[in-house]
């Protein structure tokens, strides 16, 4: 048992808790970081993150403006029966694979101080006395304050006996990396039976290709997944010449299963919750990955003034929630509603049809997808 308290435990080394840690250490607090997987792994993400979060990675010490990335401002939509949509995107974003950036963090974390445990599973959190014991395989660990930053699920969820994960709806995530002519400053959605497709460039001039479905997709083509993307995916005209053309540089897809997006708490046995770990964040919303920076980035605040004894936990933890809500939830009920309207065959052509026709609501759509910088 390590008898040291921290001032923060953060369970899962994503975006949102990596940006955490560096800001956390860089202000002088003791950070202990817990990652399941080794630096640098994939994820199965898609890879356009929206302008918002730029000026914020680069203040943290992330200097983006060197690394020559693709930035994209149009977005290009089509519906299965060959309908597109083509609109700018005035905030826009920017692409970089999640091997790459979240490398770049952890090893900007541990250069700010922070302890970092890569290969680590957390296997149950409890808190007494105003203090938190975090159990792993190996030992227990103390800290004052707890951030749940491990993504759409854990093992964890089970021992905190979080509502969501009950009655969970099985989505499936399937991602490639891929050489193909496509325009740099795009990113194109293609949506197909009960799913939709983003392709947008990255760093290293290779491109994302992440998809989402149901499983019944999955297993109606005997749980064969290029069975499955030739037979659903390839109906839509767009994804069939992509998929036809692409030069795959993985050996296999990485995938992602049991995918859900029902509701979640922000605060759950005192622990914050941040990122996809705090609230269904579906792929429609925009952008996950600055919504999960955006939280680390207000948890800060937050908790700088908890450990500087300025606010009780009581306000610490209501305040965040408050925040949470303020900031995400419209954002989130917007990406719900898109979400509803894409992925049906016969919504999705009717709703690509309807926004051709009024593009102003396609802009407002696309707008809500987007938050401000900060």
């Amino acid at each position: 048992m390590n008898n040291k308290v921290y001032d923060c435990a953060i369970i899962g080394g994503g975006l949102a808790g990596l940006t955490l840690a560096i800001q956390l250490a860089d202000a002088g607090h003791s950070v202990i970081l817990f990652e399941k997987e080794k630096y640098p792994f994939h994820k199965v993400c898609g890879e356009y993150i929206s302008m918002e979060s730029y000026d914020f990675l680069e203040h943290i010490g992330i200097p983006l403006s060197t690394l020559n990335l693709p930035m994209i401002n149009e977005v290009k939509i089509s519906a299965p029966n060959g309908s597109v949509l083509t609109r700018k995107l005035d905030l826009g974003g920017f692409g970089i694979s999640r091997y790459t950036l979240d490398s770049m963090l952890a090893a900007l974390a541990v250069k700010k101080g922070a302890l970092l445990f890569e290969e680590t599973k957390v296997a149950d959190v409890n808190f007494e006395n105003d203090l938190f014991s975090i159990k792993t395989a190996k030992l227990s660990y103390f800290a004052k304050v707890v951030i749940g930053s491990y993504g759409k699920r854990s093992l964890l969820d089970n021992k905190l006996e979080r509502e969501s994960i009950k009655n969970i709806k099985n989505y499936i995530g399937v991602k490639y990396h891929v050489k193909l002519y496509f325009p740099d400053n795009r990113i194109e959605l293609h949506n197909f039976k009960d799913g939709y497709c983003g392709i947008s460039k990255v760093d290293e001039d290779k491109y994302c290709m992440c998809y989402i479905t149901n499983s019944q997709n999955l297993r109606d083509n005997d749980n064969d997944i290029k069975k499955m993307e030739q037979n659903v995916l390839m109906k839509n005209e767009y994804l069939k010449k992509y998929f036809s053309e692409a030069v795959f540089l993985y050996e296999k897809p990485l995938t992602i299963s049991q995918i859900t997006f029902q509701k979640k708490g922000a605060i759950e046995n005192h622990v914050l919750m941040v990122g996809d770990a705090a609230g269904n964040i579906a792929p429609l919303c925009g952008n996950g990955m600055s919504m999960a920076m955006r939280a680390s980035y207000e948890s800060f605040q937050l908790i700088k003034e908890y450990l500087g004894n300025k606010i009780s936990r009581d306000v610490l933890e209501k305040s965040y929630e408050k925040q949470w809500d303020n900031l995400f939830s419209r954002r989130i009920k917007a990406g719900k509603y898109i979400q509803y309207l894409f992925g049906g065959v016969v919504l999705t052509n009717i709703s690509i049809g309807l926004l051709k026709k009024i593009p102003s609501l396609a802009d407002k759509l696309i707008k809500l997808t987007h938050g401000s910088k900060f």
